[in-house]
């Protein structure tokens, strides 16, 4: 708060990605919500209110978080939905609302079958994230709504397509996103296959989110068997968790120098849906997962926090350097373990 928020512009990083903030915004929120602090509650209403009006450097609109992408809509809803739980300020809720309509705006079933697209401006791509998000914020509205069905129909159909997308990965891993080819079996029909882009860790860790809130809604098991699946994917994969440490694909050099402003936010992300997915779950089941995340958060204060307590985006270490990015992820790791 004290090295990186913009008090005139309501954002961690005006040079950082818009979506960045938001994440921040949640982590900020999230750890109120854990321990019943105030402190940074006027921050966080001061954010909301300057980064909801129309965005100048977005032409088509803004207002209400919408941009050029529909997953900047999910990240700054979900943030929103967590406002609402610490203030029952019923209008955190009505945004989140509107933010629903207008990714759901975005679903059709060219190509692919179904599914939200990414890219607004070029009306392409249908991605892990943006569905992800919707998945998530679509089922999180229902279980703040009494009586609520749509919501519930809607992240259950876009749970359905997107399991059958083909983005889930024969190793229970989801690639980035979708691809068009041709089926020479079927006329050369159009299809979608997995692009085979890499298993970002936010991908892994976003779905367990929405495949938790399904299961408080529904009380199916299935739905948090999906997840563990994948969750098991990650803590087992010799990729993302080298020496049982959580590793995007991109950090291929020390202190992560393969990744961009992005990316470096990837970890603290799965890190706090997979702190929510065990919650669930009995405390038997929990322990794997809590002692995963533990030994992430031990080494990464061990080896990857300097004297002034900031972060770099390997948490292995060595630190070289931090940003708004990687400060944020880590913080999404410390508070996950509250």
């Amino acid at each position: 708060m004290n090295l990186y928020y913009n008090q005139t512009d309501g954002r961690w990083s005006t040079a950082d990605a818009w979506w960045v903030s938001g994440n921040a915004l949640q982590d900020v929120l999230d750890y109120m919500y854990k321990t019943g602090s105030a402190e940074y509650m006027d921050k966080a209403a001061h954010t909301i209110e300057i980064q909801r009006a129309p965005l100048n450097w977005w032409p088509q609109g803004g207002g209400d978080f919408r941009a050029d992408s529909t997953d900047d809509t999910g990240w700054w809803a979900l943030a929103l939905l967590r406002m609402y739980d610490i203030t029952q300020d019923a209008s955190y809720l009505n945004i989140s609302m509107e933010d629903e309509a207008y990714m759901y705006s975005y679903w059709n079933q060219t190509p692919c079958g179904g599914g939200i697209i990414w890219d607004i401006r070029t009306l392409s791509y249908k991605n892990a994230i943006s569905n992800e998000l919707y998945i998530s914020l679509a089922a999180a509205l229902h279980n703040r709504i009494p009586g609520d069905t749509e919501y519930l129909a809607k992240a259950e159909t876009a749970w359905g397509w997107f399991k059958n997308s083909g983005m889930i990965n024969s190793q229970n891993l989801i690639n980035d996103g979708l691809s068009q080819t041709t089926d020479a079996n079927n006329g050369d029909a159009a299809v979608c296959v997995n692009n085979g882009q890499p298993t970002w860790t936010y991908n892994q860790g976003v779905i367990l989110g929405g495949l938790t809130e399904l299961y408080r809604a529904t009380n199916n098991e299935s739905y948090i068997q999906e997840a563990r699946l994948i969750a098991d994917a990650v803590i087992n994969s010799p990729t993302l968790s080298p020496d049982g440490i959580l590793t995007d694909p991109c950090e291929v050099a020390a202190g992560g120098g393969g990744c961009d402003g992005d990316a470096q936010m990837f970890k603290g992300i799965f890190a706090r849906n997979l702190a929510g997915m065990y919650s669930v779950l009995g405390q038997g089941d929990q322990v794997q997962y809590r002692q995963y995340l533990e030994q992430n958060a031990q080494t990464a204060y061990a080896e990857d926090r300097n004297a002034t307590d900031f972060y770099d985006v390997s948490w292995g270490g060595p630190f070289a350097g931090s940003s708004i990015a990687k400060q944020a992820s880590a913080v999404s790791l410390l508070v996950a373990l509250i």
